[in-house]
């Protein structure tokens, strides 16, 4: 049976690295389809990807009224795909910091797996471009989630992933409100809650060379405060179910 998959790429003033990074995973992953999902962007991203959808039958794109975050456009881009039946749906960035040459890579990641994670953090993974800070901050952002969650994953704020759409219709969508790094956390925390299989294989993230992060000190302090509040109500069930057991 034939796989669809939809790779979704999200987008806002994103006008001279997305016909790059369309262009590579269109080379890279030819009989995939790509959802650009554009928050309105000032500096007409929606305008070329409407003209590039217009000569390309592999390439869509989603209009939406305004900038809203990662999470909520990804949760768009979800429902979008799921309407229409795709098998597999796939985060990444518009600005060529998750490499397309790695997507067949993630595609393909061993085993029975519900979430393939492309991981910086494991053997084989790296990181180019990235001042030490940076890594530190990713690295120990992931430390802090295991430790608090429980969550055996390596590379748990990656961006660059790939959902079974059977899995994503078992979760509880509706309810997701992340951003960001947090997004990613509490998505692969939800795979694993509702008995799913997460593998990570090893990427090359790439620091993006045109426009400006969207990373900010907002986001850190959402990925801060909501994962150590899940790592305590967590905790406190685990206490009452062993309380629960003693009794």
């Amino acid at each position: 049976m034939v796989t669809r998959t939809l790779v979704i790429i999200p987008t806002y003033n994103e006008r001279d690295s997305l016909p790059v990074q369309v262009a590579a995973v269109r080379a890279a992953a030819p009989d995939v389809d790509i959802l650009v999902a554009d928050d309105n962007s000032p500096d007409g991203t929606g305008d070329w990807a409407d003209s590039a959808a217009a000569q390309d039958d592999h390439l869509h794109v989603l209009h939406r009224p305004g900038k809203a975050g990662l999470g909520a456009a990804y949760l768009a881009g979800f429902a979008w795909g799921l309407e229409r039946g795709y098998d597999v749906l796939v985060e990444m960035d518009a600005d060529g910091s998750h490499r397309a040459v790695d997507l067949p890579q993630v595609l393909n990641a061993p085993g029975d797996w519900d979430l393939a994670i492309g991981s910086r953090w494991i053997d084989g993974g790296a990181v180019e471009n990235w001042p030490a800070h940076r890594r530190l901050l990713s690295t120990g952002a992931n430390t802090y989630v295991r430790l608090m969650l429980g969550l055996a994953v390596h590379d748990a704020t990656a961006g660059f992933r790939a959902y079974r759409a059977a899995t994503l219709r078992g979760l509880d969508l509706a309810h997701v409100e992340s951003q960001g790094y947090c997004f990613q956390i509490d998505m692969a925390w939800r795979v694993v809650r509702a008995g799913g299989t997460v593998v990570e294989v090893p990427i090359t993230f790439v620091e993006r060379e045109q426009g400006q992060s969207k990373m900010s000190g907002a986001i850190i302090r959402e990925a801060l405060v909501k994962t150590t509040a899940w790592g305590i109500k967590e905790r406190a069930t685990q206490v009452r179910r062993a309380f629960s057991r003693k009794g």
